[in-house]
């Protein structure tokens, strides 16, 4: 999507629901980051869990150093010794190697995903060890630019809506997905609106990586 057509959609939705237009009237339009689809970014995901961005960024770019290309088949090529030393924790190493193997063997066509319905997107990458709803649901909605994903697992998302609309508690599970259902057809630009006002108010910007191969 091009910024010019990127501004007019955000400005229509936001036009429709009051909650996303305060979020753009408080903290103006959300940069429309996104990451290429292929294996980089997924390797990235992987390591983004339940680590801070910054952290998993610094840990990618030493992998890539010591592989010398982001490939499979580069990756492959390293030992978990290796990878230890660059920040990847045990279970990661596996979560990684796995990945690598279903990609160089043919078991998944990160290609052919851009083609498939989400639901059967998320099948796939979910089949594959350390790969859950959150891993899959953020490469549907970055990797592949899908309009209505909702990744209720998402820790700022759900600190956001309840910031946002002003809840109590903060919705999880189930509560969030309820509330996600009002900006149905459009919960993608939902999520990047609300996630743009959770960095915004925490004076912090979306962390940006070369994910070049």
């Amino acid at each position: 999507m091009e910024q010019a057509h990127w501004e007019r959609h955000v400005l229509d939705v936001a036009a429709r629901h009051p909650h996303l237009a305060a979020e753009l009237d408080d903290h103006g339009l959300p940069e429309r980051w996104s990451r290429p689809p292929g294996f980089p970014s997924l390797v990235l995901l992987i390591l983004e869990q339940q680590v801070s961005l910054a952290s998993a960024a610094a840990c990618f770019a030493r992998v890539r150093a010591r592989a010398g290309a982001m490939t499979p088949a580069a990756l492959l090529a390293t030992t978990p010794e290796q990878l230890r030393e660059d920040g990847v924790s045990r279970q990661k190493d596996r979560y990684l190697r796995a990945l690598a193997t279903a990609v160089e063997t043919g078991e998944l066509d990160l290609d052919a995903l851009a083609t498939l319905p989400d639901a059967v997107v998320a099948e796939q990458l979910t089949a594959l060890p350390g790969i859950g709803r959150w891993t899959a649901e953020a490469y549907l909605l970055a990797c592949l630019d899908r309009p209505d994903v909702w990744p209720v697992g998402d820790r700022a998302l759900q600190v956001a809506v309840a910031e946002r609309l002003g809840l109590a508690d903060v919705p999880v599970g189930a509560a969030l997905e309820a509330l996600g259902e009002q900006w149905r057809p459009h919960r993608s630009t939902a999520a990047r609106l609300l996630w743009h006002g959770y960095l915004a108010r925490r004076g912090r910007r979306e962390t940006v990586v070369d994910l070049a191969p």
